[in-house]
């Protein structure tokens, strides 16, 4: 069944002169968060140099053999490297291909990769971490407004520089797949909506294949619709979406969206290796969670993560019965 796309316009905003566009760049923020839960953002301060060298630093990092990267191998808090591990449930099936999650704090003991395999990987991870850090807290004070937050009540729950913050960049790679038919059927990184309180994506030109589709309901709504809109991969922006935890806090008032990364499979699709950076905005783990309305219990951070990841198993199970019973 081909896919249906609709032609949904993605908001575009501006960070430019922050401080003295700060109600209208909250007013643009909260609009889009309550209307389709995905939106680009500009003038944010991070050159297109820093990007790129941040990406070539992720290219040499996949690169290198296998065995190598396997000295850090995932682990269940979310940092490490993995190829191939990870199931949707929205497919059952591994995506193609390969990650290295990052954070700033304690989950991080033992997980850098040893310098001598590539030296200043750790610094120029750091350095690219804290000025993402830098735009996500922007970010988080028109958030907070508009909730009737203080201005800072996001930040100090995303406060990196304590040990147990969760915050995660993860380095992505896909792997490139054949143009002709093989009779194999592969994922990218099957539809999926993420669970933290927002996602900024670093996408390189040309490697296309991001797409979202609009239309959940509240955070435990597994449902995914059959309409979907591409979002163009251009360098200098990030695209942004608000995660199940942002909807969670906003008692669903903004939207986490469903999106995945299409495997190419039509005429005009790019078939070669993919690189995207994510920068996941997560809470500390004794954060407490609960949104104006309190139309949720509240719950730290780490036992927000807890559930969600549950969440997650729990429908991959159900889609893994319903294959195994179809075959």
């Amino acid at each position: 069944m081909a896919t249906k796309y609709i032609d949904r316009p993605i908001p575009q905003i501006s960070l430019a002169d922050f401080d003295q566009r700060f109600d209208k760049i909250t007013a643009d923020l909260v609009h889009a968060a309550e209307d389709v839960g995905f939106f680009t953002i500009v003038d944010h301060g991070i050159s297109t140099d820093e990007i790129e060298n941040m990406f070539a630093t992720s290219e040499r990092f996949f690169n290198l053999p296998d065995e190598v990267k396997a000295t850090v191998p995932w682990n269940p808090n979310n940092v490490g490297w993995e190829k191939k591990g990870q199931v949707r449930p929205s497919t059952g099936e591994a995506d193609t291909k390969e990650s290295y999650q990052l954070q700033f704090g304690e989950n991080m003991t033992d997980m850098w990769l040893d310098e001598a395999h590539l030296p200043g990987f750790r610094t120029t991870s750091l350095a690219f971490m804290h000025r993402v850090q830098e735009v996500s807290e922007r970010l988080m004070r028109c958030f907070a407004r508009g909730l009737g937050f203080h201005d800072d009540f996001f930040i100090k729950c995303h406060d990196v520089t304590r040990p147990n913050e969760q915050t995660t960049l993860r380095l992505l790679h896909y792997f490139a797949l054949p143009e002709k038919p093989d009779g194999i059927t592969y994922h990218r990184a099957g539809a999926h909506a993420d669970w933290d309180f927002l996602t900024l994506l670093f996408q390189k030109d040309g490697q296309s294949g991001l797409e979202i589709c609009p239309g959940r309901e509240a955070v435990t709504d597994f449902g995914i619709g059959d309409d979907w809109t591409r979002v163009e991969a251009r360098t200098g922006e990030i695209v942004c979406n608000i995660g199940d935890l942002l909807m969670s806090w906003s008692d669903d008032r903004f939207k986490s969206t469903f999106h995945r990364v299409k495997a190419p499979s039509e005429p005009g699709d790019y078939y070669g290796d993919r690189y995207s950076i994510a920068y996941f905005n997560q809470p500390c783990k004794d954060a407490l969670i609960q949104g104006p309305k309190k139309k949720y219990p509240i719950l730290t951070g780490e036992q927000f993560n807890k559930q969600a990841m549950q969440r997650n198993f729990a429908a991959l199970q159900a889609k893994l019965k319903i294959m195994q019973a179809s075959s």
